[in-house]
């Protein structure tokens, strides 16, 4: 059978494979500590289970409208209405199978072959995957090291605009370095967006997912909620990320083509789970809370061993639940020069694994330093401080 050509561009999650390499490692009986992948070992919180089960119970296990319950888009314009600022209304809200589907019919709804799309990279790897698959040209952005956290590399936004440019991918509370923007860099995105006449896809995914201070959205600035698609998820403010359940928020007439796209792609989201993402927004939010201050415990513990480490440092995000060190010094004391042979030593002599720059997009022209990524999501904290203990061990033997 001869497969179509455009599946050669069609990119996939990187991630999953060190996933798979370090299954295989625990197989052999080895002790593995797993920092690689971003899932949540934090159990869904108890109301929403028990909301999803009585509505199947109730008979909600049929079709259900193709851009989602009503309920839900009401609840869900109101609640990102009150926490952004913007007056949304139902129109404006396509429910989806989890996050992830709004990168793709995003592009669809507005994006041409040949149109070039500003991404983060590094950057969650389905943004250039699905850019490339639709045809369009992948122009790729990066971040740089501030006082505090990784700054957005605005320079290299704005040197490759052309008059082919038509979108711009925002990753804010960002996926892999837990960047998340200043008001000045928000504001000067937004005057970017607006002067060049941009759509922006803001993925939000991990807008609720903070311990300190409040999430100010690109969609806010005066000006950006007629150019902005917001991807919303439930996975990570509740412990939901098998659940898949999401949303599209923005402009009537984009929401309107997305949902068409649904008609087109599943039809509609599980009908029962939009129940339990009802609950998840109006419900007793102690569980909820909770996760956050067992997240924010794992990250001081991580970051602290981190930075003790000699020829390592680590910024400690308010945002995600990811650690983005730089270990450039480190692998220069092991001798090491190859950033995958660094993250394969580090698994095979401690056990850690973790995800590398390499995952989340190609190395950037004049790239220099090494990084690695880990997650703490899915890692208790006894776990941690043992595995980040024989990381120290492993690297200042």
């Amino acid at each position: 059978m001869r497969i179509a050509d455009r599946i050669e561009r069609l990119g996939v999650e990187t991630a999953f494979a060190v996933s798979a390499e370090a299954a295989a490692f625990a197989a052999e009986g080895n002790k593995v500590y797993p920092f690689h992948l971003g899932d949540l070992n934090v159990i869904t919180p108890s109301n929403i289970m028990d909301a999803a089960e009585k509505a199947m119970r109730e008979g909600k296990t049929g079709y259900c409208p193709n851009a989602g319950i009503p309920q839900l888009r009401e609840l869900l314009a109101d609640d990102v209405s009150r926490s952004h600022g913007i007056d949304y209304t139902m129109e404006n809200v396509s429910i989806q199978p989890g996050g992830k589907p709004v990168i793709g019919k995003f592009l669809l709804a507005l994006m041409n072959p040949g149109d070039e799309v500003l991404y983060p990279n590094p950057g969650y790897p389905i943004y250039e995957s699905q850019i490339e698959f639709q045809g369009g040209r992948a122009l790729p952005y990066g971040y740089v090291e501030g006082k505090e956290n990784f700054e957005l590399d605005m320079d290299a936004i704005e040197r490759q605009i052309t008059p082919r440019t038509k979108i711009l991918i925002f990753n804010d509370w960002h996926n892999p370095t837990g960047a998340e923007c200043s008001p000045q860099e928000l504001e000067k995105l937004a005057g970017l967006a607006i002067r060049h006449d941009l759509y922006v896809l803001c993925d939000e995914a991990y807008f609720d997912v903070r311990y300190e201070g409040k999430s100010v959205s690109l969609a806010s600035i005066p000006g950006m909620a007629e150019r902005c698609v917001i991807l919303y998820s439930f996975s990570k403010k509740f412990a939901m990320t098998g659940w898949r359940i999401g949303a599209a928020i923005g402009p009537g007439d984009v929401i309107d083509v997305i949902t068409k796209l649904n008609v087109n792609d599943e039809s509609c989201s599980n009908h029962f789970i939009q129940y339990a993402a009802m609950e998840g927004l109006t419900g007793d939010q102690t569980q909820a809370r909770q996760m956050l201050d067992t997240l924010r415990e794992r990250r001081d513990a991580a970051a602290d061993i981190l930075n003790s480490i000699e020829g390592v440092r680590c910024f400690r995000p308010n945002v995600t639940f990811y650690l983005y060190p730089n270990v450039t010094e480190a692998m220069e004391r092991k001798g090491i020069r190859d950033l995958d042979e660094f993250r394969e030593a580090l698994l095979h002599e401690t056990g850690v694994s973790v995800c590398t720059r390499l995952h989340f997009g190609r190395a950037l022209e004049g790239e220099k330093d090494f990084y690695i990524r880990l997650a703490y999501s899915g890692i208790n904290i006894n776990e941690i401080r043992e595995g980040l203990g024989r990381f120290k061990a492993f690297i200042e033997g």
